[in-house]
């Protein structure tokens, strides 16, 4: 038996979640107090239940205390089992020192959300996939690189060469594989958060469709940059796609004034209708949860999920 609730985050992702496993999206009480603290409890019997928690941690803080009390109002609520869903893991960029004394703030992360009393934990598309190894519970990466491959699929795009920076080159590859297509790499220095002094290809796109290929895209300065250099090497028609659209700042201008034909990005975090204009693409990561559930429940593989031609899947959209 097994019930899903949400938090606050992106309640409209759980709702879609909920209409493709065919469950409701059971009630969770959700207390903001005048000084700022948070207080949640479910609004029905979980006893010896298997429950999913749905709730993306962007913007980090308040979203991820809100989790935290969620898991523990659900364990000392004797829940058998508490399945923590974070499709945008917040934090996930500070997973390493990169020089002296800063923290480990994706460790700390894994570390809280285990201590709480989650029993396992999904995501989407980590920034780093060394974090998986920061849990001592069971832990599932999914990708939505079949959604977008799916998505330009259907718009005619055809062997296109998937473009990644250095970190991203797995990524890319699995994307490229998937569409036949090839790989490039762009390498760039950044003097400081969010900023791009210098990049430059390793690879050839010149007369060939280009897609550029990432996890997040939040200022969009890196995105642009590479799209401008690939349109100066002869690229044909240049997309992007990006599985969590945080969008800061303008973004959506920098995108909508580039090169770049469509960013195409998921629903991972909750989206604005104001970034759902010009070039911005939104795709839903729902069915992609949805599957996830239900074989978690059915006791059957996840990573055959990824396995499974188009027209034998179970849920429309993957």
């Amino acid at each position: 038996m097994i019930k899903i609730f949400s938090g606050s985050a992106n309640q409209m992702l759980a709702n879609e979640v909920c209409e493709h496993v065919d469950v409701p999206l059971s009630k969770m009480n959700i207390m903001k107090f005048a000084d700022g603290e948070t207080k949640c409890w479910p609004g029905e019997n979980v006893r010896g239940y298997d429950v999913f928690v749905i709730q993306p941690t962007n913007p980090p803080a308040d979203n991820l205390m809100e989790l935290l009390i969620m898991i523990d109002a659900l364990k000392r609520a004797s829940a058998n089992s508490v399945n923590v869903i974070i499709p945008y893991y917040g934090y996930a960029r500070q997973d390493r020192k990169s020089q002296a004394r800063e923290p480990i703030t994706a460790k700390l992360v894994a570390d809280i959300l285990t201590v709480a009393g989650a029993t396992r934990t999904m995501t989407i598309d980590l920034h780093a996939n060394q974090i998986q190894g920061f849990f001592d519970i069971p832990f599932d990466n999914l990708t939505a690189m079949m959604i977008f491959k799916d998505y330009f699929e259907s718009i005619g795009i055809k062997n296109p060469v998937a473009v990644s920076d250095i970190g991203g080159v797995t990524r890319a590859n699995i994307f490229a594989n998937s569409m036949s297509g090839t790989v490039a790499v762009f390498a760039k220095t950044r003097p400081k958060p969010d900023v791009v002094e210098s990049l430059y290809f390793i690879g050839d796109v010149k007369d060939k469709d280009v897609i550029f290929v990432d996890d997040i895209v939040q200022t969009g300065g890196t995105m642009v940059t590479a799209a401008y250099e690939a349109h100066k090497n002869g690229a044909k028609r240049i997309f992007a796609c990006a599985t969590h659209g945080l969008l800061g700042g303008n973004a959506v201008e920098k995108i909508n004034q580039s090169p770049i034909i469509e960013l195409v990005i998921t629903n991972t975090i909750a989206i604005p209708q104001e970034k759902r204009a010009g070039k911005i693409k939104v795709l839903s990561v729902a069915p992609l949860i949805a599957e996830a559930i239900i074989r978690i429940r059915d006791h059957r593989s996840i990573s055959e999920l990824f396995n499974v031609p188009v027209g034998e899947r179970r849920i429309p959209g993957l």
